[in-house]
Parts: C-alpha cells; structure tokens; sequence
C-alpha cells in the first residue's frame, strides 16, 4: 500500500497566499493591569486584518483573553456569511501542567480551548510540554489524537519542542504538523538539526520572535540600549541581545540589516521577517500585534514583494560571524538557565513541579531512600529504579519502557536514548541530584555500529560535567530495545 500524500502544511493552515500570522501574545501584557480589552472593539481590529488578507491568529491559553476576542470575531464572521468555512484560521495552544495528562484532563482543556473560540473543531493545536523529565507529553499525545480522530482538532502542532523531543514524537508515529519556535537572525538554533529533522518528515516551522520584539527594526539603529524596557515582549528579547555578545553585537547585525533594507527599498523589519520566511523549513512568520495600540499590516504587506538574494544572505552572514549562539536548543529558554524569557528566572516555577517519583525510606537502614517506578519487573526482580545511600545515588539500567510495556523510539536509538535520559533525569530529581551530580555513565548496545547517534544525545546531556562512561555492545536485552544506560552521582 502506497503513503498517503503529504499534506500541503501552507495550504492545510491558510498561509498559501501570505505567509505572515498576527500573533496575540501582547494581549497578555495589555491586559496585565488586570483590565480585559474591550472585546467588541479588539475583535473588529481582527476583522480588519482578515479584509487585509491577513487571515491566519496565532494565541494560546495564557494570552489573556485573545482566545475570547478571536472567538467574538470568528461569531461575526459567521453571521456575515452562509459559507461553511472561514476566511478566519486561529492556532491556539494548550500549556498543561504535568499531572494533566489524562484523557479526562486533555478533553477538559482542549473543550475550554473550543468554548472560548467557540467552534467545534480548532484549526491548530499547538502544545508546549514544561519539563521533558516528566513523560505525560506521550500520554498528551495519545490523547490529542484520539480527540482529532472525534473532530475537535484539525491538526496538532508543537511549540518550544526541541529536536530531542520532537524525534522522540515522531518516533512514536504522531501526525505533527508544526513546531512553533523562535527564529531570528540572532537566533538560528532552529536551523540546523531541527530544520533538517523536519524536513524529513514534513513538519514546518512555525516563527516567533523573528522581530525580536520590535528591536529588529530602523527605530534602534544606532540607538543607545534602553535602561528600561516597556512591554514583555522587549523585557524578553533585551536578554537574546546580551546572551549573543550585547549591543554592540547586535548593532552590527541591524547595520546589515539596514544596507540590505536600502537595496531593496524596504524597512529593516521587512529584511529581518523576509530571511526567516526564506528558510527552507519554515512555513509562517508570526509578526505580533498589539491590537488596540498600533497595527503594521502595510508595512507587513511588503514581505509579499521582495525576495533576498544570495548577496543579501551572504552579509548578515558576515555581520553574524561574531554573535554568540543562544544557549541550547529550542525552547531551552523555558527549562534550563540562562532563563531568556519576558519574566527572567523560570526556575521557582519547575522546582514547583512534582516529581515523577516518589522516594521511600529503605526499611532497617538509616540515611538511604529509593524510588520505584511500578514495573513489574522491579518488584518482581527485587530492584528499585533508582537508590540514595547518604550522598551517592545509583540509577539501574534503564530502557525506553513508557508505562507498562511500551517501547518509545522502537526504531530509532537515538529518541530511545533521549527517552532514557530524561527518565534517568526524573530519577535523580527525585532523590535530590541531578544530571550534574553524574560521575559515571555505562551504555549497553545490541548494535554498537549505530554508537553515534547514542554518543550525540549523550554529549548534549553530560557535555558540561562530562562524566566517566563506558559503552558495552551485548548480545541482546531483555524486550525489543537496543539501548540500556545505567547512571551513578555524588551530590
């Protein structure tokens, strides 16, 4: 049997004829004197960008009430029209906490997400999963599909996913349509591995941040740094600026910018957006609008008329030579420090997250504690998943099982080997260490010919404490894996 087509991502999502989305994060931060906008009046805004050809929103449960006003709007298109589709597409997403991975808490989300819009079936759902050491996003996953399988979503998206996580999920057969992640010329971390991983498989980027939050434009060249900063989105992207290199790093590039913006006859902003929609893997710009205050859809309009050419790409090339890359991968902003976020230090919120484990005293000993993860097997076997005697915690051999039996990245060593880590990760969390505390690292292979991908994602866990390892190819393990690592720290 042949494989379907694949699906036409620009065409599925309404971004054939104008690739820029008008994004309503700063719904969020107009509304944050605890205000709501006047709903009637910021949805006729909405209308006026969908008769500007401007017909694609993207929002999320946390941005105020944009969910609201593009359902106000969504209801007076309807009442305009006797068509059964709209000229109106809205992506949402849905940013669940950990222990919201049942059916009954995903149902419950995304009706929130479909009342609030008031339709029945959501265009695009885009989720953001916290912290990967917590493996309910596969569980959420499972959940999201059976929901599109019933009509309520159209097609499902990611954002913030990193390239681990995202071939994580596509080693388990999940239909994903986008990955939504931020992409500038000062930051081009989506470029590389994750853009080359998504064109494999047909998943399109989704860009934010490609204005930077307005500091990519003519009205910052040659402008001293801002003390104060007024709006989030400009809190966040100030942090960009100083982790690749500071003003002067980022002056150079708005200086290219600018040359090129002359031999086109555009803006800078229009460069900036236009080198992110020419990249192979990205599918939309989203461009954000504070829609009671100002609106650029003139201005955006001209990314539809210039393209760059080679010698354009090849001087903000030039001018970047320098910058420092932004730490990690995508979406590593929201998890790991430094914390490049409109709020700064995240880390009081993921300490507040629960433990995937719970630990136990050991019965008759004093100072060592374990945990299990309620396999069969351990209580079977007499094992625990993970031991703590006094400072040192020893992690067992630890496979790609998710739940009782079900094997994660079953042809892909390296999503089996993501998997592990994270689970190893949990581990240790719930003992009171962590990957830094690791000293010794062992790997067991049934095929050490494939070692590489097994070696890269162990680097991009340990390649800052860089503990001991050993790599032992056997002839088999217990289950269809073939990989098993096994960890111990000193905390």
């Amino acid at each position: 049997m042949s494989e379907p087509p694949a699906l036409n991502v620009e065409e599925e999502l309404g971004l054939t004829h104008n690739p820029v989305i008008t994004g309503l994060w700063q719904v969020a931060d107009l509304e944050r004197g605890g205000t709501e906008l006047d709903r009637q009046a910021a949805a006729d805004v909405l209308l006026e960008y969908v008769a500007d050809g401007f017909h694609c929103f993207d929002m999320a449960d946390h941005y105020g009430s944009a969910e609201l006003i593009a359902g106000h709007a969504l209801a007076q298109l309807k009442n305009q029209s006797d068509s059964p589709t709209s000229p109106m597409h809205v992506y949402t997403k849905w940013c669940p906490q950990p222990h919201e991975h049942t059916f009954e808490a995903v149902r419950a989300g995304i009706e929130q997400r479909r009342q609030r819009l008031g339709v029945e079936t959501i265009d695009l759902l885009q989720l953001h999963w916290w912290h990967f050491d917590h493996p309910g996003y596969i569980d959420v996953m499972d959940h999201l599909t059976r929901l599109r399988q019933q009509g309520w979503i159209k097609h499902i998206g990611l954002t913030n996913f990193d390239t681990d996580h995202l071939r994580v999920l596509l080693s388990c057969g999940f239909e994903i349509l986008t990955n939504q992640v931020c992409i500038s010329v000062l930051d081009r971390r989506a470029l590389q591995d994750m853009s080359e991983l998504c064109l494999k498989h047909g998943v399109r980027l989704l860009a934010y941040g490609s204005l930077a939050g307005g500091f990519l434009s003519d009205r910052w060249l040659n402008k001293p740094e801002p003390v104060d900063v007024p709006d989030w989105s400009k809190m966040k992207y100030q942090r960009f600026i100083a982790s690749i290199g500071g003003w002067e790093s980022y002056q150079r590039v708005l200086l290219a910018l600018d040359v090129i913006a002359r031999r086109h006859g555009v803006s800078i902003s229009n460069v900036a957006a236009r080198w992110v929609l020419q990249q192979p893997a990205v599918a939309g710009v989203i461009v954000g609008a504070r829609i009671t205050e100002r609106q650029h859809r003139d201005q955006n309009k001209t990314l539809l008329s210039f393209s760059l050419h080679e010698q354009d790409f090849k001087t903000l090339d030039t001018a970047s030579e320098d910058l420092l890359p932004i730490p990690g991968d995508c979406g590593t902003e929201y998890r790991r420090p430094p914390f490049l976020t409109a709020s700064g230090d995240l880390s009081h919120h993921l300490d507040a997250l629960p433990k995937v484990y719970v630990k136990e005293p050991v019965p008759g000993r004093t100072n060592r504690w374990r945990i299990t993860s309620g396999s069969e097997h351990e209580a079977a076997c007499g094992y625990s998943r993970a031991t703590r005697d006094g400072n040192r915690v020893l992690v067992s051999g630890t496979t790609a099982t998710h739940g009782a039996d079900r094997c994660i990245g079953l042809d892909d060593v390296g999503a089996q080997s993501v998997y592990i880590l994270d689970k190893i990760s949990a581990s240790l969390e719930s003992l009171g260490a962590s990957l830094d505390d690791v000293v010794r690292t062992r790997i067991y292979m049934t095929d050490c010919s494939q070692w590489e991908a097994v070696a890269k994602v162990h680097g991009r866990y340990f390649g800052r404490t860089m503990p001991s390892n050993t790599l032992i190819e056997v002839s088999n393990l217990v289950g269809p894996y073939t990989v098993e690592i096994e960890a111990e720290a000193v905390i």
